[in-house]
């Protein structure tokens, strides 16, 4: 199997030494993503469902530099900095995920990089898979 790795640009991948998403095979692996914009600010203010919706966005054009598609995910993975956020992070995956069905969870974690970061998401995606 080939193994390609896939940087956002964002400085940090290439300081410390990581993929933002690495395909092998047919398999691509989304790396925890959050509402990070291109100019380094956060996209969504206070709005857990704005930042998860623009997150699963910004993944699911990740999984089309890869040759993936958002119908080939398998597996979505959120964290939460408050658990009661997790009624807004279901209705934005659900507007994109709705009829997909891929496995997912949702779990509480203390904080992420910054303070206005709400939601962070990894994705896992089959290239090839089918919905039956």
């Amino acid at each position: 199997l080939v193994r390609v790795n896939y940087s956002s640009g964002a400085p940090l991948e290439e300081k410390t030494g990581y993929s933002r998403m690495v395909k092998v095979g047919p398999f691509v692996y989304i790396g925890g993503t959050t509402s990070v914009q291109p100019d380094g600010s956060v996209y969504g203010g206070g709005s857990a469902y704005e930042q998860t919706k623009y997150i699963l966005e910004k993944l699911v054009k990740l999984l089309e530099k890869s040759g993936s598609k958002k119908e080939e995910v398998v597996k979505i993975k959120g964290y939460a900095t408050d658990m009661k956020y997790a009624p807004e992070i279901a209705k934005a995956y659900s507007e994109l995920f709705h009829d997909i069905k891929p496995l997912f969870t949702v779990v509480g974690t203390p904080m992420l990089n910054r303070p206005s970061q709400l939601v962070e998401i990894e994705m896992d995606a089959v290239i090839g898979v089918k919905v039956q």
